[in-house]
């Protein structure tokens, strides 16, 4: 089982992925044994083209995205004693050797033919997952030698890495010309308010947070504690973890 998701340089996207776990069920229900081939650069610890040997196959398929270039050949050449079947796919080009290297192509949309459902749609019913709102600044160079914003960004941004949430970075700043910010308060609030939790280091990320009804998790980024340390004592909440604990965890 491949697909972009398996090339070193490919991509790796929602669509591909559950594209790809709709054809796993399908196999499975068949009692058909399989391995996927992952790209290193997205799941270091899965199976990789390094790792296989084209011998152990007798089938080969090519899950979603466009069937093109001199990868999809390269898989022709590589398992060329296999069966090869694309499934969901795009055709860009009929003739091209990444398309007539397949036996056979189901394809999701191509010329001359009616467009199919993306697999993507059919795909196994996913977990809820939380989704946390990550608020974070790397100004306030007014407090000089005991700014620690860098590391206690790359602190949060690494812990946020590992946890199996969905991540939506924020900003406070307002700007009515640019669609990748809220135009108004109101705006902010109705994300926030949309959120399980809200992670930050700024002061009105941790204000704006709470008056939505939404658990926040501070850090102060300055050493000895600034406006967020003094904010959070205002509102009486807790969950508020200093600078100099995260620098620590940085150095660790």
């Amino acid at each position: 089982m491949t697909g972009w998701f398996s090339f070193l340089h490919g991509e790796a996207t929602a669509g591909d992925v559950l594209a790809l776990a709709r054809v796993e069920r399908v196999l499975r229900d068949a009692g058909l044994a399989y391995d996927v081939v992952w790209s290193p650069g997205f799941r270091a610890d899965g199976t990789h083209f390094a790792d296989v040997d084209p011998a152990a196959y007798s089938r080969l398929v090519f899950v979603c995205g466009p069937v093109h270039g001199t990868q999809v050949e390269e898989l022709h050449r590589r398992f060329a004693h296999c069966v090869r079947i694309a499934v969901g796919v795009s055709v860009v080009d009929p003739e091209s050797p990444a398309v007539t290297g397949f036996h056979r192509v189901l394809a999701r949309d191509a010329a001359g033919s009616i467009p199919g459902p993306d697999l993507a749609a059919r795909a196994p019913a996913l977990p809820p997952v939380p989704v946390v709102g990550v608020v974070l600044t790397h100004g306030q160079h007014e407090y000089g030698g005991r700014r620690r914003h860098e590391e206690v960004a790359a602190v949060l941004t690494r812990w946020l890495a590992g946890r199996d949430c969905a991540r939506l970075e924020l900003e406070t700043r307002l700007d009515a010309h640019d669609w990748r910010l809220c135009g108004t308060p109101a705006q902010l609030e109705a994300v926030l308010s949309r959120l399980d939790l809200v992670v930050t280091d700024r002061l009105h990320g941790l204000v704006l947070a709470l008056r939505a009804g939404v658990p926040v998790l501070a850090a102060d980024p300055v050493e000895g504690g600034a406006k967020v340390t003094a904010q959070a004592r205002a509102c009486g909440w807790p969950a508020l973890v200093p600078a100099e604990r995260l620098t620590a965890a940085a150095g660790a």
